[in-house]
């Protein structure tokens, strides 16, 4: 799947006390320019070795503009369905992933993870997985 990206950053989640608004001016400045009605994308790569080290997250759409990111075909995803009902939906979703890798439930392949936001509000949490 070939995702062409609007903005990015890279960041920690434990080591940055910027993380969590670097993510939210990246996805203000991103909403601009993002298509009504499409799916859109928040990617998880580069990954320096785990969730707990550095990694860019990108916003990226289907559109075919300059500058992309290439998800393998043949990766395989678990993937998790955020509670869009719940204020901290997407947080809590994530923290079910890390704890289920912290109790060995969950192998990651730490290639390419994403968010995917559906046009209808649905939010899906594909993991790489080995």
């Amino acid at each position: 799947m070939k995702l062409s990206i609007i903005n990015s950053i890279r960041t920690n989640n434990f080591n940055d006390a910027r993380a969590m608004e670097k993510i939210m001016e990246m996805w203000k400045k991103a909403s601009d320019h993002l298509p009504k009605n499409e799916t859109v994308y928040g990617v998880y790569h580069e990954y320096e070795s785990d969730y707990r080290d550095d990694y860019s997250l990108s916003i990226a759409i289907e559109e075919n503009i300059d500058e992309s990111i290439e998800i393998p075909k043949d990766e395989i995803y678990k993937i998790f369905k955020v509670d869009t009902t719940e204020e901290q939906g997407i947080f809590n979703t994530w923290s079910k992933i890390w704890n289920q890798e912290e109790s060995v439930l969950l192998e990651r392949a730490y290639s390419y993870d994403f968010e995917k936001y559906y046009p209808n509000g649905k939010i899906e949490i594909h993991i790489a997985i080995k």
